[in-house]
């Protein structure tokens, strides 16, 4: 589920940059503080799992959410002090003292809210020195784990907002608007319900980290090794079949992570060297990895942080979310499916030898440990609308009871331990991600700008729609160059959903509208961290793969328009109209994936290139009511040029027997 690598990345993966290569940043603790490190990370994991079965309320602890948030915070702020370096070239051998006095400050923070929230609750407007003195803390320790965790950019990101909060009674026009006091801004933003124990943390306390969880208990009772097992049997035998292998294991891991860079360095060092044995171009596997693990993130039933927070801000269900994600995730994967299937034509390449692959009896044999926890996850969540916490967790339980009854999947008590502390360390850096987007959501709503910023986007797309859609996938881009997609879309949530709302885009189109162009900045040069990821393990120049994954993925720069102008995608309407979008979207991302690959039975020519392509965003983007005009014209084009490749390529094949 996180937006970050995580921490235990195969230990036969080459050597990543210090940009990705997560290991470089953290300290190599001496007994005491590990001990207390791996204590934090530990009373992480449980404490989550007990709030998302709400062991609470069953032994009758009646405390506040924002309660329970503050622990998280003084538990996962002061871990990450400890665990990271202040300077990725310092020794880390030892904690210095000012990160123990970092530590503790995170501790007093947190531990103040737990303890005098219902007096904080009760008085929520007084600024009594300690509120707004603590508020300031708050922010330096959010900003200074950010940095450490996260990198400069959001801290700029954070530092710009709460800058204008102060001096806005500076600006011209729409954006003039009265400052208030820093000791207001210090308070709102550390003990107020939309700032650092706000929406964000909410989710991450509540749900992620039993959700990571479940994903980690899954790899203990050995659901990895069975995905690349089925992938395996399932593509191997067939052309481009380890590109193909990628696709699908990489969607699966999707499943139980939702994180691109995490499923790159976890699967990638296994698929992207069988990708370039059997023939593809390293900057082709590099691509087909990245592309197809940055879908993890839409994939259904378990997709990126920004899907449950979509849940929280339209206030439905999750499992509204998972079905509403479906047809367009699905429509990502074909079109990389079809591209990494022609690449395979055009390059001539064979499949692996049946030997080396493992027997779909025997996978099927052990599937049950996966299918059974996946099920139960899907029914709980979409058929029984159980809180998303619960669900991971009854999962969680299914996924031990099944893995116990196999000897090939019983996990050792050492392994569930390891399962544990890793989920834990997961989510330290979910905690960060939290806690600064929870500041940036406080400094637009005590400044106005979230309001004032959806008048001037409607302003400046003088009324359209489009215009509205273009920007907002300009904005989404540049923003999410090397930001996590979950503090972009919280952001853009709260400065772009309502003015695209205003327009008349539903609700759920604008959200997943910003969810997928806040995560296309991973595929996305210059700053996509994935293909960057991948392009390291795959020795390859990165702005090689980086274009070529913009190619593969070029379903999710479309299909989100696509999604607002014909709601069918989302699931809204009548079961025809639902039914015809998604065949006709299907039809239409086929021929642009044959358009930018360049191949259908031979090469195509740039003019059959530009035919192809055009004619699938016109069968995409169309409604169904306005295809016959003019799509089908061009349907037919492709379907002649089509036929003529393949006359051509039969003409050729008959005169080479002849000869």
């Amino acid at each position: 589920m996180s937006e970050t690598p995580t921490h235990d990345s195969p230990p036969h993966s080459p050597s990543l940059p210090d940009s990705i290569d997560e290991t470089k940043k953290f300290r190599n603790l001496s007994p005491i503080p590990k001990a207390i490190e791996r204590t934090l990370v530990v009373a992480l994991t449980l404490l989550g799992a007990a709030w998302a079965v709400e062991l609470h309320l069953i032994v009758g602890l009646n405390i506040f959410a924002e309660q329970f948030f503050g622990l998280i915070f003084a538990i996962g702020i002061g871990a990450v002090f400890i665990r990271v370096k202040a300077r990725r070239n310092e020794p880390g051998d030892r904690v210095p003292w000012y990160d123990w006095l970092l530590f503790a400050a995170s501790v007093v923070v947190g531990l103040y809210v737990v303890i005098n929230y219902r007096v904080i609750l009760a008085d929520l407007g007084s600024l009594s020195p300690d509120r707004y003195l603590l508020g300031l803390v708050a922010v330096v320790t959010v900003l200074e784990a950010t940095r450490r965790t996260l990198g400069m950019p959001l801290v700029w990101l954070a530092l710009i907002f709460i800058a204008y909060t102060l001096t806005s009674h500076l600006f011209p026009g729409m954006l003039n608007m009265p400052s208030p006091r820093w000791e207001r801004v210090a308070a709102y933003l550390y003990l107020d319900g939309n700032a650092l124990f706000g929406l964000p943390m909410n989710v991450t306390a509540s749900i992620i980290i039993a959700f990571i969880l479940f994903g980690r208990v899954l790899y203990s009772v050995n659901g990895d090794k069975l995905l690349t097992d089925f992938a395996l049997s399932a593509m191997g035998r067939y052309r481009g079949g380890p590109a193909k292998v990628a696709v699908i294991a990489s969607s699966f891991f999707g499943t139980i992570s939702g994180s691109a860079v995490s499923n790159v360095v976890m699967d990638g060092p296994i698929t992207i060297p069988m990708m370039k044995r059997s023939g593809y171009p390293a900057h082709l596997a590099a691509a087909t990895e990245a592309v197809a693990s940055t879908g993890g993130q839409i994939m259904p039933p378990v997709m990126g942080i920004a899907a449950f927070l979509i849940a929280e801000y339209l206030q439905i269900s999750y499992g509204e979310v998972v079905v509403a994600a479906l047809i367009p995730a699905v429509l990502y994967y074909i079109a990389l499916f079809v591209q990494v299937d022609l690449e395979a034509a055009k390059h001539n390449m064979s499949g692996l030898p049946l030997a080396d692959l493992p027997r779909m009896r025997e996978v099927g044999r052990r599937g049950w440990v996966f299918v059974i926890p996946i099920g139960v996850l899907i029914w709980t969540l979409v058929f029984e609308n159980w809180r998303p916490g619960k669900s991971a967790m009854a999962a969680v339980v299914l996924a031990l009871v099944v893995g116990f009854t196999h000897p090939d999947t019983r996990p050792s008590l050492r392994r569930l331990w390891v399962a544990i502390e890793e989920t834990g360390r997961t989510i330290l850096d979910l905690i960060v991600i939290s806690a600064i987007a929870g500041v940036v959501i406080g400094a637009l709503q005590i400044s106005g700008l979230s309001f004032n910023f959806s008048l001037l986007l409607i302003h400046a797309s003088h009324g359209s729609v489009l215009v509205l859609l273009g920007l907002t996938a300009i904005v989404c881009i540049i923003l999410g160059m090397g930001m996590p997609t979950g503090v972009i879309y919280v952001m853009l949530a709260l400065l772009v959903a309502p003015a695209l709302e205003e327009m008349g885009v539903l609700p759920m189109s604008a959200h997943l509208f910003l969810f997928y162009f806040g995560m296309l900045s991973m595929i996305t040069p210059p700053m996509c961290i994935a293909t960057f990821a991948a392009a390291t393990i795959a020795e390859t120049p990165f702005w090689k793969a980086g274009w070529a994954g913009v190619r593969l993925g070029i379903a999710a720069y479309v299909v989100p328009f696509a999604m607002v102008f014909q709601p069918g995608l989302i699931f809204e309407g009548s079961v025809f109209d639902i039914a015809v979008a998604g065949i006709k979207a299907a039809i239409g991302v086929t021929v642009m994936a044959v358009g930018v690959t360049g191949y259908l039975h031979g090469h195509l020519g740039s003019v059959m290139r530009l035919a192809f392509l055009i004619t699938g965003l016109v069968i995409l983007l169309t409604p169904f009511q306005s295809i016959v005009s003019g799509a089908l014209v061009f349907a037919a084009l492709v379907v002649a040029a089509g036929l003529y490749q393949w006359d051509r390529r039969t003409n050729v094949a008959q005169t080479v027997a002849g000869e």
